[in-house]
């Protein structure tokens, strides 16, 4: 395809690249999301806590709205994997099968991707729409409330979400998926917290029913109301390892109070980024990262820009 320079690259439309977009373009900048369509968010059956829609909105269907409002103003969007980017600030490149883009800047948005309980797409999709299945207790642990819940994962991990959810019910067991990985320290919490270890490791999950009926290993089999996988999850951070981009412990982004990567012309928000996995962060991380770039083009192109203030 034709080499056509924008000023911005956002790689990954989820409700950081997408808000970024919206930004960007309202800005009168020249961006251009590439998506390959795995956004979390989509996940979402209702959600709850997002500010402004009481009733609820769904993730699939707050992410048409927010691709709307990007075109609406300007923002191109295709559909794509970026797997390279070369070059530096003012001149990168980025290609993927059947893409080719220069751009002035990037902004990396390719979030994280949960570890699942094996089963299939539609067993998963169903699954969690019916609430049976959930992955992230700060948004829907209020909807569990005085629910039997089931948590996957006998670590550190999966003891520190089974205590979270303690908030919202005090019915629960955590069910170790591979093997159980708790110390004298971890059990006592466990114990005090009134949270119940499974006596067996996962077998299977059987989602055909009301509830949820886990099988364990031993023969023993428990049912609940929903079930929280807290198995950890991989950030996708490909581009930024392979753009020697400095990354944090937990494999995330590490930027400075702007949204900057460590490498001039790359930013980075949403979930990539150490910080709480939330719609309104990845937005609010979004809104200070396409300020930031729009700001620092100014810069370079000699243009004025503010020293003081919250722009």
């Amino acid at each position: 395809m034709t080499q056509d320079c924008y000023d911005a690259l956002v790689i990954g439309g989820g409700p950081a690249g997408l808000t970024a977009a919206i930004y960007l373009a309202r800005y009168r900048r020249r961006v251009i999301v590439v998506d390959e369509g795995h956004s979390r968010a989509k996940w979402i059956p209702l959600s709850h806590n997002h500010a402004g829609f009481p009733d609820g909105i769904g993730g699939e269907a707050l992410l048409l709205r927010m691709r709307a409002q990007a075109e609406r103003y300007g923002a191109t969007i295709r559909a794509g994997r970026v797997d390279v980017i070369e070059g530096s600030a003012d001149a990168f490149t980025a290609r993927g099968e059947g893409l080719s883009i220069s751009a002035r800047q990037i902004l990396i948005a390719t979030g994280v991707e949960n570890r699942r309980p094996e089963m299939n797409e539609d067993t998963h999709r169903d699954a969690l729409d019916r609430g049976l299945l959930r992955y992230c207790p700060v948004c829907d642990g209020f909807e569990a409330s005085d629910q039997s819940i089931g948590v996957i994962g006998a670590d550190t991990h999966g003891v520190a979400e089974a205590l979270f959810l303690r908030t919202f019910s005090d019915r629960i067991t955590l069910l170790a998926h591979q093997s159980t990985e708790l110390d004298d320290s971890d059990r006592e919490s466990l114990s005090h917290a009134g949270i119940v270890v499974a006596s067996s490791t996962l077998d299977r999950l059987d989602f055909s029913g009301d509830q949820v009926v886990v099988h364990l290993i031993d023969d023993t089999e428990l049912r609940f109301d929903t079930i929280y996988p807290a198995l950890g999850s991989d950030t996708n951070n490909a581009l930024a390892r392979h753009l020697d981009i400095e990354l944090s412990d937990d494999r995330c982004i590490v930027v400075d109070t702007k949204q900057r990567a460590s490498m001039e012309g790359v930013y980075a928000a949403g979930d990539i980024v150490m910080a709480l996995d939330q719609i309104s962060v990845a937005m609010g991380h979004a809104a200070v990262a396409a300020t930031a770039m729009h700001n620092d083009l100014r810069n370079r192109d000699g243009q004025t820009t503010a020293a003081k203030g919250g722009h």
